[in-house]
């Protein structure tokens, strides 16, 4: 059986396939024959398989139209956080090799001062509305047909890692051998491992933007399904609630942090809208508290279900009947999947003892993008790792502990911030928290949190010992923070992924951190 967004599209070409921030719909003829468009047009500016094309998107049609040219292009598709600097981006768009860059109009200041002193051609320079400096990317597709080009071949979507030590590096695989209907056929059956199958019907809720991996990779995964895709442009608790009412949304993928910011709406919001359409709501990226994750189900019903991986593979799923069994679980191996935990000396870890984390998935394999030596760190034996700290159970159930870079070694004992965080973030004048290390002459590290209040909390004296006082209660004493910072508002990105190098490194600047 073959799938893809492109027979889908044929078949069915007044399907709605997405519905834009500001309630634009998009069908999939449209949708498909934009892409053809594409095609037609980046081939006459000269590009060629397993050329990059960059894009610099907000969460819009044009974003995935360009992801359906890629991918049946036999291009690799590059997005940029449009929140980065114009330095940052310009390393992306050079270490990339990208052929094109296209931009959303109001990410054009940046983009033009990225590109300041680049040798992309002009015309390859493209934005998505008027912008100085910047060929119209409707100007490319004017005039082209809006049929399938010839010389189909799959792409692929390289994304770039956070850069929490150094600079970003490109996750690229290696390129595909097949059509884009056979090679997208199993990216998209990934989703039976949920239990969303070929044939079902879904609208799927965009919460975060689309150049995440898991995000675009999910998004593009329901389309290939058929499905209709419901964008969000600027996130908010109360607004996820009404699209899911107004749509019938059927599925969505989100982050712990947005979980927690929907628990602490007003009970009388929460009541307000009918969520009863939802089927599958998956989350992953970062340690979900146990009791955030407990509060959700049992609000929104065994709907919930949850995974680890990363950018670079993965992984492993826990159901929501898994997890009620095993709380605090990210589940067991996929079956294409294997998952180990070696100590410092690459021996297996005993059950319940942390160590790193390693995974297999059957053959995959990955390279970061121009190093080799990063690229080796990662693999061992066939298998890859990105850093995580965690254990195994003896019914082979993965826990995970922390970032391992985030540990904080203090009198030499091990304390996982993620614990602690997960303990302040229960508290109900807490919006977010980070816990991280910093120096101290006696025990090498103490623990410090940086709280975000709830919206009309004093950050004074009164919340700091209130805070301590509900550590105490579910916390042994030396993982208690030592010192409080209170912050208007968290590093993070939109996705919720905290950067709390931000946060840690000015300690650190004259004491590097070992680990």
């Amino acid at each position: 059986m073959e799938l893809g967004f492109w027979k889908f599209a044929e078949a069915n070409p007044d399907k709605v396939a997405v519905i834009e921030p500001d309630g634009a719909e998009v069908t999939a003829g449209a949708l498909l024959s934009g892409a053809n468009q594409a095609v037609h047009g980046l081939r006459a500016l000269g590009l060629q398989p397993r050329d990059s094309v960059a894009v610099l998107l907000d969460n819009s049609a044009v974003m995935l139209e360009l992801f359906m040219a890629a991918a049946q292009a036999g291009w690799t598709l590059t997005p940029i956080n449009w929140h980065l600097a114009p330095p940052e981006i310009a390393y992306i768009v050079e270490n990339s090799g990208a052929r094109a860059l296209v931009c959303a109009a109001r990410f054009a200041p940046q983009a033009r001062a990225a590109l300041a002193g680049s040798t992309l051609p002009d015309e390859a320079r493209l934005s998505v509305g008027d912008a100085e400096g910047f060929c119209p990317y409707a100007s490319i597709k004017a005039g082209m047909p809006t049929a399938a080009p010839p010389d189909r071949s799959a792409g692929a979507t390289m994304t770039y890692t956070s850069g929490t030590t150094g600079r970003p590096k490109g996750v690229r695989r290696p390129a595909a051998q097949a059509s884009p209907e056979q090679v997208y056929t199993q990216q998209a059956l990934f989703l039976g491992l949920f239990g969303i199958l070929p044939g079902s019907a879904g609208v799927h809720l965009v919460v975060a933007p689309l150049y995440h991996t898991a995000v675009i990779n999910f998004a593009t995964n329901h389309l290939h399904l058929g499905h209709t895709l419901v964008l969000m442009e600027q996130w908010t608790p109360e607004q996820t609630l009404a699209l899911i009412e107004r749509y019938k949304v059927t599925s969505s993928h989100m982050v712990p942090t947005q979980l927690s910011r929907l628990l602490k709406l007003p009970e009388d919001v929460k009541a307000r809208y009918d969520l009863s359409s939802l089927t599958h709501v998956i989350h992953s990226a970062a340690p979900c508290p146990v009791d955030v994750k407990q509060a959700m189900l049992d609000w929104w019903g065994d709907c919930i279900y949850e995974y680890y991986a990363a950018s670079e593979g993965g992984g492993t799923l826990a159901t929501p009947q898994q997890w009620r069994r095993k709380p605090g679980t990210v589940g067991l191996p996929w079956p294409i999947s294997q998952i180990r935990v070696l100590d410092d000396e690459g021996q297996p870890c005993p059950a319940g003892e942390p160590g790193t984390v390693w995974m297999r998935m059957g053959e995959h394999r990955f390279e970061y993008h121009e190093d080799q030596e990063k690229t080796d760190r990662a693999w061992s034996e066939g298998f890859f790792t990105v850093g995580d700290a965690g254990f195994l159970d003896a019914d082979g159930f993965l826990f995970l502990c922390d970032r391992k870079a985030d540990m904080i070694i203090s009198g030499g004992g091990h304390i996982y911030p993620a614990e602690i965080e997960a303990a302040l973030v229960a508290h109900p004048d807490v919006a977010a928290v980070a816990v991280f290390g910093v120096p101290d002459d006696d025990w090498g590290e103490q623990v410090k949190a940086a709280v975000e209040p709830m919206p009309g909390v004093a950050a004074n004296s009164d919340l700091e010992a209130a805070l301590r006082a509900f550590c105490a209660e579910r916390l042994a004493r030396y993982k208690i923070p030592r010192t409080f910072d209170f912050v208007d508002s968290l590093p993070r990105d939109p996705n919720g992924k905290l950067f709390k190098r931000q946060l840690r490194d000015p300690y650190w600047i004259d004491r590097p951190k070992a680990i």
